[in-house]
């Protein structure tokens, strides 16, 4: 497992200061999380990234790549209504093949809890990463959002049919499934009927009733991807031959949203120029915008540093807002220095009896610090 090169002291103390002052309690969470819970949360594209392990008779468990889940585990199992924690610790991802990225890697950062206005807790929360980033001493650094809520609002103003709507919102963070709908739109919606063999399986049985078709079949899978993944590929298979598709005009404006990057203001005019007729889950999306631009600015994020970029989203498969990356120059869009986003829809998912409002951001010291090339 490959580490990162170690940051001096000074700089990681400059680096961590920002955190200190965001008034969170402390907190420290488990390494190892259950790799099932992992993969039905974050998405099976991340399995390639995990180090699982597991002892003689026991589950299956793997590294924890992050830690958005595990703090707020830790949250819901408090029993508080709100809460703010900070954490400081070790990560752990498989780097792609052929990559020399670091495996082993240390992160700070905060998650938030509550219901104030989500606008401003992005914001609050985005310069609290742009402020530890640019205490690592680069200066060129930029910060990058997305919002995975307004996507489905655009979707929304396109006023599609209900069952072809939805697809496209859980496709946005699968961009070749999302580019194979927009392909099927300009084929003339032909694809030829598939049938799901599993159709009807329990949720969560699938991948056990796909063993035993092969072990009844005699059939020996050869290759290595994962029971899961085939299961959910079939489903996404037989649905996209059930949907209606989108009409060539339609998916020009998708391809039109996609395609919209630059200032923010420029940006999401763009994006409202391009809207259908049916624009209140816009309007909101968008004036939350404004609140969230207005917050950055109140705490001293450079206006010209900021991009937003429509089609920007994120592997880990629980966001659901706002997102963004801190970018430096140096080190390319692919080794973001810090990251973070919305993902409201995740405490109901680990069972919280209450609607929370979560957001969180970490930095990666190693990668703000100037003097380092991670």
């Amino acid at each position: 497992m490959r580490l990162e090169p170690a940051v001096p002291q000074a700089a990681l103390a400059a680096i961590r200061t920002p955190f200190g002052k965001a008034g969170a309690t402390p907190v420290d969470v488990a390494v190892l999380l259950p790799l099932g819970l992992l993969l039905e949360l974050s998405g099976e594209a991340m399995r390639p990234r995990l180090f699982v392990v597991q002892a003689e008779g026991g589950e299956e468990l793997a590294l924890r790549p992050d830690f958005t889940i595990p703090v707020a585990r830790a949250h819901i199992d408090s029993g508080a209504a709100e809460g703010r924690y900070a954490y400081e610790g070790k990560a752990f991802r498989a780097a792609p093949a052929g990559s020399q990225r670091a495996e082993e890697f240390l992160q700070i950062g905060v998650e938030v809890f509550g219901d104030g206005d989500p606008a401003l807790s992005d914001a609050e929360v985005a310069a609290l990463a742009w402020r530890s980033a640019a205490a690592g001493g680069r200066d060129d650094l930029t910060l990058t959002f997305g919002d995975i809520a307004l996507f489905g609002a655009f979707v929304d103003s396109l006023a599609l049919a209900p069952t072809l709507a939805a697809r496209l919102k859980r496709l946005f963070t699968r961009p070749r499934l999302l580019a194979a709908e927009l392909d099927r739109a300009d084929a003339g919606g032909a694809v030829e009927r598939i049938v799901n063999p599993l159709e009807g399986v329990p949720e969560g049985h699938g991948s056990e009733a796909l063993r035993q078709l092969w072990a009844i079949a005699g059939i020996e899978p050869v290759g290595t991807r994962p029971p899961e993944e085939i299961v959910r590929r079939l489903a996404d298979r037989a649905e996209a031959s059930r949907t209606p598709s989108l009409s060539p005009a339609e998916a020009a404006a998708v391809r039109g949203f996609l395609a919209v990057s630059g200032a923010p203001d420029a940006a999401l005019a763009e994006v409202r120029r391009l809207a259908g007729p049916s624009t209140a889950a816009l309007d909101a999306a968008t004036d939350g915008w404004a609140r969230r631009l207005a917050g950055l600015a109140e705490r001293g994020v450079p206006t010209d540093r900021l991009t937003f970029a429509a089609a920007f989203g994120r592997a880990f498969g629980y966001y659901d807002g706002a997102l963004f990356e801190v970018r430096s120059a140096a080190l390319g869009d692919e080794r973001p220095v810090a990251a973070g986003g919305r993902y409201d829809g995740l405490p109901a998912r680990l069972g919280a009896a209450t609607t929370l409002g979560a957001v969180g951001c970490m930095v990666r010291p190693a990668r703000a610090y100037a003097g380092g090339m991670e």
